[in-house]
């Protein structure tokens, strides 16, 4: 049991504490830097942290639905979807501190929140873990569409990662359907609303 659990202990000081990693090239590296004033900055690095929340709490989700899975297939897509939410820590990260910012104090409580959700709904059953992920991704995609518009338009480098990021939320979200993926009540897609709410105020400022 206890061995077990190492490997998960691992991910979790992994994705709270060390820098993440990414196999693909980091979008818009190549483009210049915009030419911003310091509220700007601040503002842009505010939204970067936001966003860099969210994937903090997506890895949690992700590794607890994959614990309650039963199902090989799905737990291989729940963690082919954590790795590639990896890639989006790495940009995120990366963006803040091109902007001079810093990362959420808050992150290792969003972390640990997530991940017991995580594991609640794939106790809830596949399909049910599977529609969780879904709703989450499209709230995610929905979430960042909001951030693009409220970019400054000389920023296409920020611009460029959360478009992206959206991409791979969006194909996440069509995948979880593929395999079965059942419709969330609404009451529950609200309670979700609300938590990423919270979370989006908080982190926006620290």
């Amino acid at each position: 049991m206890i061995e077990a659990l190492i490997p998960e202990l691992d991910k979790a000081l992994r994705a709270v504490f060390v820098p993440a990693s990414s196999h693909r090239p980091m979008p818009g590296m190549d483009l210049p830097e915009g030419e911003l004033n310091e509220s700007e900055k601040r503002h842009v690095a505010a939204l970067m942290r936001v966003n860099h929340c969210g994937e903090i709490c997506a890895q949690a989700l992700y590794q607890g639905q994959a614990l309650g899975s039963s199902d090989p297939a799905v737990r291989q897509e729940l963690e082919q979807a954590a790795w590639e939410e990896t890639e989006h820590l790495n940009w995120t990260e990366t963006r803040i501190a091109e902007l001079g910012g810093r990362k959420s104090i808050f992150n290792p409580l969003w972390y640990a929140g997530s991940l017991a959700i995580g594991v609640v709904a794939g106790k809830c059953g596949d399909n049910w873990s599977l529609g969780f992920l879904a709703e989450t991704e499209r709230q995610v995609e929905s979430h960042l569409a909001g951030h693009l518009a409220r970019l400054p338009a000389q920023d296409r480098k920020s611009s460029e990662v959360l478009e992206q990021m959206k991409a791979d939320e969006m194909r996440h979200a069509e995948t979880a359907t593929r395999f079965g993926a059942r419709e969330l009540p609404g009451p529950v897609k609200l309670a979700m609303k609300l938590s990423s709410k919270l979370m989006t105020r908080l982190s926006y400022v620290a």
